[in-house]
């Protein structure tokens, strides 16, 4: 009875916790770059948590950590002095970890609505990243224990000096059920918005409470 009493209320101070980092997130994001894309993500984003607010006994609150193998590639255009018009391309990669919760929601059977937010923090000689994401994940059971997954996913820079403050990720890839409540899920997030496009590939353990 004690043991349901501190889940029950662990649940709902995290529901509302979750609430407000994800519509405050979005918020400054959304105050930052302006535009009709953003703007109709943080619509979603608030009708989701608020949807889904009272189906407590339909989700499940988590953690997941794990590494995270940062790919980066740029394309720069330039004019030469003669009127030419050139395109050079630089890369590197690196490695990092993130950490992060979310919450899964039943939708369907077999389907989970799985919102999240994620820190994600990478260095390379003198270059640091720093990103907060907030995915938004679709998972289907194929079989007993094993999910496949996939959503957008949103990544702001931390860093003051980014000239791609905001950029879009599409995220897929699969999940484990070691125990009801452990788990392993790699994933790779596809790279899909700004001038430096950032691929990440996921490898991370979780916990649901």
């Amino acid at each position: 009875m004690v043991h349901n009493f501190v889940k029950n209320s662990f649940e709902k101070t995290a529901l509302k916790l979750f609430t407000i980092t994800n519509y405050s997130t979005f918020a400054l994001i959304n105050f930052k770059q302006n535009n009709n894309m953003k703007k109709i993500i943080l619509i979603v984003a608030i009708a989701l948590t608020a949807n889904f607010a009272n189906a407590q006994d339909a989700m499940k609150f988590g953690v997941r950590g794990g590494v995270d193998m940062v790919s980066a590639k740029a394309d720069v255009t330039y004019v030469d002095p003669l009127g030419g018009v050139h395109t050079s391309s630089s890369s590197f990669s690196t490695t990092g970890f993130y950490v992060g919760g979310f919450v899964d929601f039943s939708i369907a059977d077999k389907m989970v609505l799985e919102p999240g937010i994620a820190y994600h923090a990478a260095s390379k000689d003198d270059f640091k990243l720093n990103f907060l994401s907030i995915p938004v994940t679709f998972k289907y059971e194929i079989a007993t224990k094993f999910n496949i997954m996939a959503g957008p996913s949103l990544f702001y820079n931390m860093d003051s000096d980014a000239q791609d403050k905001t950029t879009f990720n599409f995220d897929i890839g699969a999940s484990y059920d070691i125990t009801d409540n452990f788990f392993v899920d790699p994933r790779y997030s596809l790279g899909l918005s700004g001038d430096t496009k950032v691929n990440h590939l996921l490898i991370g353990v979780g916990y649901k409470f």
